[in-house]
């Protein structure tokens, strides 16, 4: 139950939870929310996006940024419930049982690796841009294959980024479209940030699906509630706080492009671009650098996590035990890494950046649509203490059900094609839960 603490531990979580240190404080989360949101997504975005709705890309931007607030705080809320790591999985664990949760974690694993590789595929466009050899083709796919290798082998042999390490990488992701801001501010005028004419509502529900990619991936601080202090108080307010941050760069970004871009040129450019054009060769080294370590960056951060979320199911049973094996040498879970990574590469060889950033939004929005169901169910189950504890959001269930509501409208945004990708993805996990439940768990 959420927030009953005693001898076994807290709610559904782990008894570990209760041993981690809580060394995360609230810079520190910041810093998580924000390296889980920003990274490919905001340099590979806007040229997709002003192509699709024109000068109203800053303006979708910020408000699909603000209606997707009601998710975020009702992940602030979930999250205030719980001491405890584990995050969604718990949720949808305590609320509709171990299969729900099991689905959750898939989902957000599917989603995870859906956003490694593409945001694997942004890095070679990138990497391309310093060198043209490694922008299409087999200079691609060495990129993308040499990133995944690398990863890999530093996640085997237990190589990981601390909080001190991600807020050098957030200063070096930061201070260049910081200065690119502050540079192109100048050629913004009045017709651009108050564009007239009606937005392309053909192509509406298509490219907000597109653009959320850029704001999901907040839950990941959720996970490290265990590792965070005073958790209930910092969690939803560096959540709520970070995404507000965020999504007002995001704007201020993509009011840059649209004004330095010309329209005929939105699809094929890049914050390059726009960094050439206000600061010659130099600026266009400088983004593309800094684009290169927000990338690396967020495939790090998902190398990592991805694989001890495939470890922690199969340890509790859920998935077959050997992706539960730990390498005797490094003291790491080899097989999970391994698998993750080959899966990863597989998605990023085989897909378009805008189809793996679909299928990461997709299979996010499913589970996210399941921990917000489970609301009304972790609020009964908390205990006393913890309801007088929690961050309690105010107008009953109106914002979890606003929630929902973009959820599932963004949700049926997508094709029937994408629904099939991740629907098999999903449908891949499922038959390995059957399998370890039906077959491979041993007797009781």
């Amino acid at each position: 139950m959420p927030g009953r603490r005693d001898e076994q531990g807290s709610g559904m979580a782990s008894q570990s939870g209760a041993h981690l240190k809580r060394d995360i404080g609230y810079f520190g989360a910041m810093l998580l929310v924000l390296n889980g949101l920003i990274g490919a997504g905001i340099f590979a975005l806007p040229g997709a996006v002003a192509a699709n709705v024109g000068l109203w890309g800053p303006w979708l931007f910020l408000i699909v940024g603000f209606l997707f607030l009601a998710v975020v705080l009702s992940f602030a809320e979930l999250a205030s419930y719980y001491d405890t790591s584990g995050g969604p999985i718990l949720y949808s664990l305590d609320a509709f049982g171990p299969v729900a949760g099991f689905s959750t974690g898939w989902l957000l694993f599917v989603s995870r690796m859906s956003a490694y590789a593409a945001n694997s595929t942004v890095m070679a466009t990138y990497v391309g841009a310093l060198e043209p050899w490694f922008a299409d083709g087999a200079g691609r796919a060495l990129v993308i294959m040499l990133v995944t290798a690398g990863l890999v082998w530093s996640n085997v042999i237990g190589v990981k980024d601390g909080v001190r390490t991600m807020a050098v990488l957030t200063v070096l992701k930061i201070t260049p479209l910081l200065i690119m801001v502050l540079a192109g501010l100048g050629e913004v005028s009045g017709a651009t940030l108050l564009p007239g004419g009606s937005i392309f509502m053909d192509e509406l529900g298509a490219t907000s699906l597109l653009l959320i990619y850029a704001y999901v991936g907040f839950e990941t601080l959720a996970v490290t509630a265990a590792e965070t202090r005073n958790p209930r108080q910092s969690l939803p307010s560096a959540l709520v706080r970070t995404v507000v941050a965020i999504g007002i760069l995001y704007f201020l970004v993509m009011l840059v492009f649209v004004a330095i871009i010309p329209p005929a040129d939105y699809a094929s450019s890049t914050l390059v671009d726009v960094s050439r054009h206000l600061a010659g060769p130099i600026g266009a080294i400088g983004i593309t650098i800094a684009a290169i370590f927000s990338i690396a960056g967020n495939c790090s951060q998902s190398m990592l996590q991805g694989p001890r979320l495939v470890f922690s199911l199969a340890e509790h049973g859920m998935l077959p035990r050997l992706f539960a094996r730990i390498n005797p040498r490094y003291s790491t879970p080899d097989v999970a890494i391994v698998a993750t990574g080959a899966l990863g590469l597989a998605l990023a060889l085989t897909g378009t950046f805008v189809q793996l950033a679909i299928a990461s939004s997709l299979a996010r929005l499913i589970a996210y649509v399941l921990c917000i169901a489970a609301l009304p169910a972790v609020r009964r189950k908390a205990d006393e203490d913890t309801r007088r504890q929690a961050y309690r959001l105010k107008g009953g269930y109106a914002i979890p059900a606003a929630g929902l509501a973009i959820c599932i409208w963004l949700m049926l945004q997508t094709t029937a094609a994408n629904w099939i990708a991740v629907g098999l993805l999903l449908g891949l996990g499922i038959a390995l839960y059957l399998l370890e439940q039906r077959f491979l768990k041993p007797a009781a």
